[in-house]
This record gives structure tokens, sequence and C-alpha cells, in this order.
């Protein structure tokens, strides 16, 4: 990556955008939030599909595979039938969470000034 990218949005190897990218789904944010608040525990897969309304078998899987890619989960397989697969976040998923938590509360605070911007430009 150049050092131009940086801090340049419109650039595709910009480390904010290559993040947003990665990690600018529901999904996503969802997953990091369970497994912080179960740290240091593991979740098993299917503790973390009850605890996301809404989540496919497949979607959480594709998103749990990219977390583990990226660095930010680890995962671990107990050699049962059917296999036991639990997931935890690293230390860097943890540093993401702190992330996150900062725009969950921006959102908080602000969603319903945008849902009141959006129903005054319907009009």
């Amino acid at each position: 990556m150049t050092s131009s990218a940086r801090g340049d949005l419109f650039d595709p190897a910009c480390p904010t955008r290559r993040l947003l990218d990665r990690i600018g789904t529901k999904w996503t944010s969802m997953t990091v939030k369970i497994l912080a608040e179960a740290a240091p525990d593991e979740v098993r897969f299917a503790d973390l599909r009850r605890r996301i309304p809404g989540v496919s078998q497949k979607m959480l899987s594709v998103t749990l595979q990219s977390l583990v890619r990226d660095g930010l989960v680890t995962r671990r397989v107990e050699d049962t039938v059917p296999p036991r697969v639990h997931y935890r976040l690293t230390a860097l998923g943890a540093s993401l969470e702190s992330a996150l938590a900062v725009l969950r509360t921006w959102a908080e605070e602000h969603m319903a000034e945008v849902d009141e911007a959006n129903q005054e430009s319907g009009r």
C-alpha cells in the first residue's frame, strides 16, 4: 500500500475503506459484540446463531470464516459427532470491539435525528 492511500476513502488501498469493506455488515458487528461479551470464554456456533436474530446458518458461517481469516476470531473444533465448533475473539478482535462500541453509542444518540431527517425529506 502506498502512503498516499492513507486517509483517502476514494483509494481502494485506504486502510479505513478496506476495514469497512470487511466489517461493514450488521452480522459482523453483532458477532463481534456477542463474542466480546463472552470473553474470555468461547461461544459455540449454535449459541451464536441463537443469539443473532435473523441470521441464517450460511451467513453466520461466512461471517465467522471472514473473521477467522482476518485474525479477529479463533476457531476450535471438538472431535465429537457432530463436531462442536467454538469461537473466541483474539486480542485484535477485542480491540475492534472497542471501536464498534463507539459506533453503537453514536447510533443510540443520533439515529432518531437521522430517522427524523429521512421522514422530513420524504414529505
